[in-house]
């Protein structure tokens, strides 16, 4: 496991790499990716997940599901940096013939262990894989990355009660509780509070953290598993569009990309050669 200072030098880093290929591209999803860095970067570089990216399908391999494949730019950083694939390819998110689109792809991309996108089918999936893994008694323990905005979703609820009958230990949800969705405040679109309550009644023990504070994601991830039989739900409070002022908690920023003036303002914050750019 690195140091906190290390793996926040890395989260700005994979802040860079987002940008840079999202822009690039000339489309994506920029702030929703952003508000799960620290997340991914807890899980991938700081000694959480149990993964091989030489062995990436390694039976006793820990899963790590990013249900709102909508932050796949996110990911595919993460993926790059740790090794599952060569960097040059992020170069060609969401072009012609690129396997890095704009949703993950399980059968093209190693390190993807579910095609997500469709909201409400990444967090099923991943209590599938987790009853399988109890069944089998393997060692290998589930995490999946949820998006708020997906709790509106009824298949998430039947996740949740499914996950919750058959004591499903071995998986871990972490929701990334940035409460905005593609053009409003969540609670403007549903209500959602009290989020806690909500999955503590369907028999969930939920811990409640900074979504963007490293040492105190990466302490409460150590501490989640255990053997009380129960599933586990870390609410991770987080900014959408974290690391750029202007997008932070700016609801059109699931989708815009910067002007040229802004640009500018996202060269400084994030720290990125111009050259890198223009």
């Amino acid at each position: 496991m690195q140091n906190i200072m290390d793996l926040k030098e890395i989260a700005k880093e994979l802040r860079r790499k987002i940008f840079k290929m999202i822009y690039k591209a000339g489309g994506g999803h920029i702030a929703p990716a952003f508000s799960v860095v620290e997340i991914l970067t807890a899980l991938y570089f700081g000694g959480v997940l149990n993964v091989d990216p030489k062995r990436p399908q390694l039976i006793e391999r820990d899963r790590c599901i990013l249900s709102k494949g909508h932050a796949s730019a996110a990911l595919y950083a993460v993926l790059a940096q740790k090794g599952y694939f060569e960097e040059k390819l992020l170069d060609r998110f969401c072009q012609v013939g690129s396997t890095l689109g704009g949703h993950p792809n399980m059968l093209e991309i190693p390190g993807v262990e579910a095609s997500t996108g469709a909201l409400g089918h990444g967090f099923p999936y991943a209590a599938g894989i987790a009853l399988a893994g109890k069944l089998n008694k393997s060692c290998y323990k589930v995490y999946c990355i949820l998006g708020d905005g997906e709790c509106q979703e009824g298949s998430v609820w039947e996740a949740a009660l499914f996950a919750a009958h058959h004591k499903l230990e071995n998986l871990t949800v972490i929701l990334d509780y940035n409460k905005l969705q593609a053009m409003e405040p969540l609670d403007s679109i549903i209500k959602m509070e009290p989020m806690a309550d909500k999955w503590r009644a369907f028999g969930w023990r939920v811990s409640e953290v900074d979504g963007h504070d490293m040492g105190v994601l990466l302490k409460t991830l150590e501490t989640v598993p255990g053997t009380d039989h129960c599933p586990k739900l870390i609410i991770a409070h987080t900014v959408k569009g974290k690391g750029i002022s202007f997008m932070e908690n700016v609801p059109i920023w699931h989708y815009r990309l910067p002007s040229k003036e802004e640009l500018d303002i996202v060269i400084e914050e994030l720290e990125i050669p111009s050259k890198e750019i223009y």
